[in-house]
C-alpha cells in the first residue's frame, strides 16, 4: 500500500459514524449488512450514511452488491489487511519486542467465521 491510499483510508475512518460502520461491517462478515440495518444500528440517517458508505467504498475498505431491492455492504477485508499491513510494516525498528505479539492481540479479537 502506498502512503496515498493509507492516508485516504485512515481519513475515511476519522470519523465516528463511518468507523462505527466499519466496525459493524467487519463483525458481520462475508455475509455483510443491508444499508437500513446499518443506518438503524450506529443511529445514523440513511441519506447521511449514504455518503459515509461511499466514501468507506472509495477507500478501499468496504464492498457494495445489490441482492433485490437491498443494498448490501461488507468490509473489505483485503482493503483492511492492506491498511493493517501498511500500519506494522516497520513496527518498532526491527525490536519486535516493544510492539509486543501482533498475533496475541488478533487472537484475542472476537473473529467470526
Amino acid at each position: 500500500m502506498q502512503l496515498p491510499t493509507a492516508v485516504e483510508a485512515l481519513s475515511a475512518l476519522a470519523h465516528s459514524s463511518r468507523l462505527a460502520a466499519f466496525r459493524l461491517l467487519v463483525r458481520a462478515g462475508a455475509d455483510g449488512v443491508a444499508a437500513g440495518d446499518i443506518a438503524r444500528e450506529i443511529g445514523a440517517l440513511p441519506n447521511t450514511l449514504s455518503t459515509h458508505l461511499t466514501i468507506l467504498g472509495s477507500a478501499g475498505l468496504i464492498t457494495s452488491q445489490r441482492k433485490g431491492r437491498s443494498v448490501i455492504y461488507s468490509a473489505d477485508y483485503d482493503g483492511m489487511r492492506d491498511l493493517l499491513g501498511f500500519l506494522v510494516a516497520d513496527c518498532c525498528g526491527g525490536q519486535p519486542a516493544i510492539c509486543g505479539s501482533l498475533g496475541d492481540l488478533a487472537s484475542k479479537a472476537d473473529c467470526r467465521p
